[in-house]
This record gives C-alpha cells, structure tokens and sequence, in this order.
C-alpha cells in the first residue's frame, strides 16, 4: 500500500469512528486505531472534533469542553493542502484570503497576493513574453489579462487566414508562385499539398528560377503572413547584399504561396543550386504571431530526411532581429558551402 492509500485508509476509518459515535450518541471523541501512528493522523487528531460537539464561527465553547480548540470533521476533511485552520473559532481562514468589505457582495472576498520579491518578479515578466504572475479575480483572468489573451488569439488566427501583401513583393522583385493547395483550408489540412509546386509553376519554371548558382533564395508565407510582412523586408535586404559581398551566387527569389518547408527540396532540384535557403512564417502564438524561420539545406533533395535540414528560428521583434537575422545566416551560409553539409551532418 502506498502513502497516499494509506492515508485515505486512515481518514476512512476516522470517519467511521465518527458516525459510529453520533448513531450511538455519545460525544466520545474518535479515536484513531492503535495499530496506525502517523504524523498525519496525530495532525487530524489535533484539529478535529466529534460532529455533534462542533462550535460555529463566534460561537465560544463552554467551559471545560475537552474538544474546545478543534473544528468539526467536514471542516477537517476540506482543508486544502498548505492551508491552515483557526481552531478557536472552528473557521478557515487561509493566509491570502482577507475577510468581506462593507459594500461587497455576499460571498465575496478579498484577495491580496503578497509577492515576496517585486522587483525579481518583475524581471522575470519583462524577460519572457509567457503570461507569469498575472494573478486572479477569484477563480478567473483577470479582465486585462482575459482581454489580452483574446487580442492574442485573434491575431494568432489572422496570421494564418490573411495573405502576403502584393505590394511588399513587387518592392523587392520578388516574383510569387504556388504549390499544389487550391485554397487556404487545403493548405492548413494538405501540407503534403504545400510540399510540391502547382502544375503551372512547373509548366514555367524557366521563367522563375535560374540554374547552377551557389545558394536559391525561396521566400513561403507558411502558417504566418504576419511574419513575412513583419521580417522580409529588413532580412532580405541584408541576406542579399552580405551574400554579394562574399561573392557568392544567388538565383533569383521566388515566394510560393500556400508552401511548407520541405518545397524547397523540389526547388532544389529544378535549380540544381548547391544550397536553398526558405523563409517562411511559423505557427503563431499567443506570445507572437509574427515568427518567422530559416530553413537552409544543402545538396537538398526530394524525400530526404528532416534532419539534413538547419534552421535559423524565433526571427521577429521580440527574438532575433530581422536585420541581424539576415547577418548571420551569410556567415551561416558561407560556412554551410564551405563544408558541404548542413543539418546534423554540419558541426561549425
């Protein structure tokens, strides 16, 4: 029998003893089996009383009462772990629960959390985006917190549904595609759809990709536009002139709408482009709808394993900067051509 069992066995019998002393009527306190000796039954011990003995909250025992100081077995039996009773008034009254002020409704209490360290607290909050001490209104969010939680879930939800402005891909020339979803609910519940060129980018192909260059810039909006709209502009800039500045060759970009990652893996193969590099928006969040990744392979090919992949991830505002993002993913680049091996098999 484990400890938790053995408990319950104990109070089990507590409870028995109990109601066999109010049938009989007698105010005989509950005595706990002399073959179990706990600490937790000397605790209950100490606390409780028979039912018919109980005192009320403002109710004084009277004199000589051998069970003044102890409360009744239903008020024993609810006590939460952690909190602790008022036996002179046979009450609970826990720690952070402060009695009812003149005005406030029936029932209602107030609550005062009492943060042992502020300031650290404080620099745990403005560390992460998680929601951390945010506290409660009785058993719910508070109403800012509830109220953020939905503006999060909104924008969470619009990230996916909404489409890539047209405006920001013309003004860096970048010329959009699509893979084989018709639709964007064909795109959410088909990723293997999102994993293959339509049929008319393929039918053209020679008019959006180039052959036999070093590195195949692939820009997708995934499962976040918000991020791309968010992230482009800033990475692509930087990603494109550090690129040029080591000299090495790059195709022309392309956006695919509706893709998923692994896209680049038939690009890579049209191409003939010893590296592909896709941007793509991640699965918003709560914390931020506007994530995007790197997914850079090299040598990539159709069917391969995930592993051969390397990933630049948590690219927004609150992450990595776009700008610095697009810095280091030239150096990341140069080293992955470099070594001819990216995903597990590179080590920099």
């Amino acid at each position: 029998m484990n400890g938790g069992d053995r408990i319950g066995s104990i109070v089990a019998e507590v409870i028995e003893e109990y109601l066999s002393s109010k049938n009989s009527g007698s105010p005989a306190a509950a005595k706990i089996p002399s073959t179990v000796k706990t600490p937790a039954t000397a605790k209950l011990s100490a606390v409780v009383r028979p039912p018919d003995t109980a005192t009320t909250a403002g109710q004084a025992a009277s004199p000589g009462d051998p069970y003044a100081g102890k409360i009744s077995r239903e008020a024993a039996l609810k006590i939460p772990a952690g909190r602790q009773a008022v036996p002179a008034a046979g009450i609970l009254s826990p720690p952070d629960v402060k009695p009812k002020e003149e005005g406030m409704a029936a029932g209602a209490e107030r609550q005062e959390w009492a943060v042992r360290n502020p300031e650290l607290l404080k620099r745990m909050q403005n560390a992460t985006s998680a929601r951390i001490g945010v506290g409660r209104a009785g058993p719910r969010l508070r109403t800012g917190t509830l109220l953020k939680l939905r503006a999060d879930h909104a924008a969470a939800r619009d990230a996916v549904f909404r489409d890539v402005s047209a405006e920001l891909l013309e003004s860096l020339g970048i010329p959009a595609v699509e893979s084989r979803c018709a639709n964007r609910q064909e795109h959410i519940t088909r990723p293997d759809l999102g994993r293959r060129l339509s049929a008319g980018a393929l039918k053209n192909a020679g008019e959006y990709f180039e052959k036999g260059k070093d590195v195949q810039i692939i820009v997708s909006d995934g499962l976040s536009s918000r991020a791309i709209e968010a992230n482009l502009a800033n990475l692509y800039l930087v990603l494109a002139d550090g690129l040029k500045a080591k000299n090495i060759s790059t195709g022309k970009p392309v956006f695919v709408r509706f893709g998923r990652v692994a896209i680049e893996d038939e690009i890579a193969e049209i191409t003939g482009a010893k590296l592909v590099c896709i941007l793509i928006g991640e699965r918003p969040g709560l914390a931020t709808a506007e994530s995007m990744s790197a997914y850079l392979c090299y040598e990539a090919k159709m069917g391969q394993s995930e592993s051969r992949r390397t990933v630049v991830s948590n690219i927004h505002a609150n992450g990595i900067p776009a700008a610095e993002a697009g810095a280091y993913l030239v150096d990341l680049i140069e080293k992955i051509l470099e070594k001819k091996a990216s995903g597990v098999d590179f080590k920099r």
